[in-house]
């Protein structure tokens, strides 16, 4: 009966021990995370901070106007990948005004609801950028979206021009003479809208600033004074040796057109350039970072 009692009794002495242990070991491990938190010298650390997992930003959609120069799309393609190599994790989209596909209501139109920045890869205020490009983004609802300013006038668009005429054979430091017989037409597209032309005449302005030498604004087409008349002009003041400045975002038939019309040098497009990337990123930024009055669907933003 003795030794009944013993085997009745020898579970709950094990169960008991079995508690006290499992209880040991709990403090235990309570201790020693509370101690994980105290220093050394007894001061507490700050606990472990969770972050976030980071959000996609909004998306940029650069907007070109398009070319039937196949050289045209693959400049603007060059031109997107240094963006992106810029700014890694931003989603970079092209749409293109015209003659070229994407056509940019197609381009908004398979974004996912969300923000979204158009950056005009225009040079100047216009048409384009005053109409076109909002009447495009009001066909995409889904979007809450905002239009920069076209890139131009800018320092950054200036040190593109002088990177491409020094390309070209421009002297970058010209004697005290070559710098009297030097000038620069800048080459533009051309538009009725006087602001384009106000907005071109400052690039001009912060050009010659840069080259030392008078730069005149030239146009190819719908605004005066032609190239051709622009180099007249320039040699009637003694600038025989003049050169001609692309202002074109890519080649096509109008920088092609400007640059055979120059008796020196003549600097190729814009184009692919690390300023020029740098250029629209900041003018995305700029945009985000400015005051909207409202959900700007349809709104363009100022300068």
């Amino acid at each position: 009966m003795t030794a009944s009692k013993h085997q009745r009794d020898e579970p709950t002495g094990t169960a008991h021990l079995d508690s006290t242990a499992q209880l040991m070991t709990r403090i235990t491990s309570q201790l020693g995370t509370q101690l994980s938190h105290v220093r050394l010298d007894g001061s507490r650390r700050n606990p472990p901070q969770t972050r976030p997992a980071p959000s996609t930003p909004p998306a940029l959609v650069v907007v070109a106007h398009g070319s039937r120069d196949p050289r045209a799309l693959a400049t603007v393609h060059a031109l997107l990948d240094k963006v992106r190599e810029e700014r890694p994790g931003l989603p970079v989209h092209l749409g293109h005004i015209e003659l070229n596909e994407p056509l940019l209501t197609d381009t908004l139109a398979g974004l996912a609801p969300g923000r979204a920045v158009l950056a005009p890869l225009l040079l100047s205020r216009g048409y384009h950028v005053k109409q076109d490009i909002p009447a495009a983004l009001a066909t995409a609802p889904h979007l809450t979206a905002r239009v920069a300013p076209p890139l131009g006038p800018h320092p950054l668009l200036v040190e593109t021009l002088y990177a491409r005429l020094v390309e070209a054979g421009w002297d970058p430091r010209p004697d005290a003479r070559t710098r009297r017989e030097s000038g620069v037409v800048l080459a533009a597209a051309g538009s009725r809208d006087p602001d384009s032309a106000a907005d071109t005449a400052r690039t001009a302005a912060l050009l010659a600033e840069r080259l030392g030498v008078p730069v005149v604004p030239a146009y190819a087409s719908a605004a005066a004074p032609t190239v051709p008349a622009a180099l007249r002009a320039l040699a009637v003041r003694g600038r025989h040796r003049a050169a001609v400045a692309a202002y074109f975002t890519a080649p096509g038939r109008f920088a092609t057109q400007c640059a055979q019309a120059a008796p020196w040098i003549a600097a190729a497009p814009l184009g692919a350039h690390t300023a020029m990337a740098r250029l629209l990123l900041h003018r995305y930024d700029g945009t985000l970072a400015s005051p909207a009055a409202a959900p700007v669907q349809r709104q363009l933003t100022s300068a």
